[in-house]
């Protein structure tokens, strides 16, 4: 590394000394694993480690996000990194405390997906993992500090070197002859964004200078290799090469879910499994299966999850969640998954959320969950001796019986049945009937009659 980058790094270390000297307000930073926050703690550790013991007065709070449906390999990784930098500062007393946060149990992937039928995410619209799985975590970890100490200073990886848009993002937010912005939408905290006028090509020769020894004591090189075998079109960086696969690298990967169905193709999963990750084939099928279950129509209730139908331009009616027969699927898949490859894929958490939510939906044998659980893995879950059906087979046969001989769609009367036993105990006598007839005045149960009569006006007219 010549006199000239090194100087340039060392002015950024400058200055997050000033700015961390300014005032008693703690730091937070969010480390994703990548190489832009890798770099930010780096730059973090170094400027502490130049202080004395005396000046190092606030927290720094280094936040890593864990969706639970990380490629494992990644998060892993992330993990250790964690470890690691708690060990470092408590042995340098540089005051720093490294957290892994994660969603709420109702906002993970699978209670979504597998327990309230949400369909998968797609583009260029339809993304509502980001927020539950990453921002409201942060978002709540932000606010606890903000709660403690009154106000925090957000420290951010970006560069405008990264792209034309970050660029404009970057500059957008800046204030003339200001160093900290405001944060666009949480009160009392401020954005300090020192890497952005870091070029790409000096990102990796900073991480792997002495012989890629992070302030932590772990090998940058590793971070490295996870970055290789991306897309070529921009520009490599200054190093060319991964080590012994002479694999060439750029800047700009992204690490992501491994269930991820917001592109057509998986490129960071895919060249994991291109470089040796063979362990990662299988999840690479079920995200591909997820992604055509989207599309699948029989997959899909015709119903939104209020009870609403809708027609789609074709005329033909619009898609909903995914069935519980569909989510009983998923859930059967995934499970397998685990015991294939012995990643961790779902937790004890997410199948007690699903089980309720599935016996809240119309599962009136109570079972379906810790059944589905028995089958694939021979083991039982903790409250399955607790599960009893609250009808046997042949009474729930019988119901379904009357229901196709007078006509009741058995959802209908699943759904009924399951409100009722919900609310039965309720001191509130009105309780029972108000769930009831919000069951009954869902517009799936009403749609045709209200069609046959606009057409009727419209015919009329």
């Amino acid at each position: 590394m010549n006199e000239a980058i090194r100087q340039q790094f060392q002015d950024v270390i400058d200055q997050m000394a000033l700015v961390y000297k300014h005032d008693s307000r703690p730091w937070m930073l969010g480390f994703s694993g990548g190489k832009d926050s890798t770099l930010l703690c780096q730059l973090t550790f170094e400027m502490l480690e130049q202080l004395s013991p005396e000046e190092r007065t606030k927290k720094v709070y280094i936040v890593t996000s864990d969706t639970m449906v990380e490629n494992p390999i990644v998060r892993a990784y992330m993990h250790r990194m964690k470890d690691a930098i708690n060990v470092a500062s408590d042995e340098k007393k540089l005051n720093v405390e490294a957290h892994i946060i994660y969603p709420e149990v109702k906002n993970r992937f699978w209670s979504l997906v597998i327990g309230l039928g949400y369909p998968t995410p797609e583009a260029p619209g339809f993304r509502w993992c980001t927020e539950r799985l990453k921002i409201l975590p942060s978002n709540a970890f932000t606010y606890d500090v903000i709660k403690t100490d009154g106000e925090i200073v957000i420290l951010l990886g970006v560069r405008k070197a990264e792209s034309n848009t970050r660029a404009r993002s970057i500059s957008s937010r800046e204030i003339e002859g200001k160093i900290l912005t405001p944060h666009d939408s949480i009160p009392k905290a401020y954005v300090f964004s020192p890497l952005s006028s870091i070029k790409n090509e000096h990102v990796w020769e900073y991480l792997l200078k002495d012989d890629g020894l992070s302030a932590w004591g772990t090998d940058n090189n590793y971070l490295f290799a996870l970055y290789q075998g991306e897309d070529l079109g921009e520009e490599q960086s200054v190093v060319g090469e991964v080590n012994k696969d002479k694999v060439a690298i750029t800047g700009n990967s992204r690490f992501g879910c491994w269930c991820c169905t917001m592109v057509k193709e998986d490129k960071s999963l895919k060249n994991f499994i291109d470089h040796g990750a063979k362990e990662l084939i299988p999840l690479r099928e079920y995200r591909n299966w997820l992604v055509e279950l989207r599309r699948t129509p029989e997959a899909r209730d015709y119903r939104r999850r209020n009870g609403a139908v809708y027609l789609m331009k074709n005329g033909e009616l619009g898609r909903g969640p995914f069935t519980l027969e569909t989510r009983k699927e998923m859930l059967r898949r995934l499970l397998t998954l685990e015991l294939e490859t012995g990643f961790e894929l779902i937790t004890l958490d997410e199948l007690k959320f699903i089980d309720k939510v599935w016996e809240q939906e119309g599962d009136l044998t109570c079972r379906a969950v810790v059944d589905v659980y028995y089958e694939v893995t021979g083991k039982r879950l903790p409250w399955d001796q607790y599960k009893k059906a609250k009808y046997d087979k042949d009474t729930l046969d019988t119901i379904q019986m009357l229901c196709e001989r007078h006509n009741v769609p058995f959802d209908l009367m699943s759904r009924l049945m399951a409100v009722v036993d919900k609310s039965k105990l309720f001191t509130r006598s009105g309780e029972t009937a108000r769930e009831v007839e919000r069951v009954l005045n869902q517009g799936w149960l009403h749609y045709e009659r209200i069609r046959e009569e606009l057409e009727n006006d419209t015919a009329e007219d």
